[in-house]
């Protein structure tokens, strides 16, 4: 694995902190990109450090900001909690602790018009994140390649028929982990490629017997 200058220095990122608002940025615009529509409400608990500090430090706006759909070196983040309101995404925040999380942890129950998702994850420092929940399900994703997340159950020849599509297609697998409730239960297998999937590609993964979602994450 390489490591460039800008995996050592973060993201160009508005203010104050690289963990407490850089990450919190990555976080929500996670939440959004699984959406893969406008945000209309969001419920964010905030753990350990988030919670003591979350408002001194931006982390609400930050938050509020990737849902919004900004980049982490957007200024309007510092105007987020005001632009939700003429976007029609309506928020509340609460705090929790929990000592088995990572201090800058923060949890997001988004709902847009048509879907709900439930993101948890932590910002790790230097704006690197690690979403460790979706929809319940435990997952690790650094979310520092192209990925792609697919919800699928648990059925037998459903990776073959991923693998074979996305080479099909001339996609590298680069990395490949799944979660899963139970045997035969719901799945979620996360891709990460060299470069992004395309829309076809995504389409094609979606009319797969037994899967439900594709979305695709470019890095970011």
């Amino acid at each position: 694995m390489s490591i460039g200058l800008f995996d050592i220095l973060g993201p160009i990122t508005i203010g104050p902190s690289s963990s407490h608002t850089a990450g919190a940025v990555r976080i929500g615009l996670v939440c959004r990109m699984l959406l893969e529509e406008d945000v209309k409400h969001a419920k964010i608990t905030f753990y350990g450090s988030f919670a003591d500090t979350y408002h001194g430090h931006g982390t609400d706006k930050a938050v509020v900001g990737g849902l919004l759909g900004f980049r982490t070196d957007n200024e309007k983040i510092r105007e987020s909690l005001r632009l939700a309101e003429f976007r029609g995404l309506s928020y509340e925040f609460y705090t929790a602790d929990d000592p088995k999380l990572h201090p800058n942890t923060v949890l997001i129950e988004a709902t847009s018009r048509d879907k709900t998702v439930r993101v948890q994850g932590a910002s790790v420092g230097g704006g690197a994140i690690r979403i460790t929940e979706i929809n319940g399900m435990a997952v690790q994703i650094p979310f520092v390649e192209d990925t792609l997340i697919l919800f699928h159950r648990d059925s037998p020849g459903v990776l073959a028929a991923i693998a074979h599509i996305l080479s099909s297609n001339g996609y590298n697998i680069g990395n490949l982990r799944l979660s899963r409730t139970r045997r035969e239960g719901d799945v979620i297998t996360v891709v990460e490629t060299d470069v992004p999937v395309d829309g076809t590609t995504a389409r094609q993964l979606r009319s797969v017997e037994s899967v439900t979602e594709a979305v695709v994450i470019p890095h970011f």
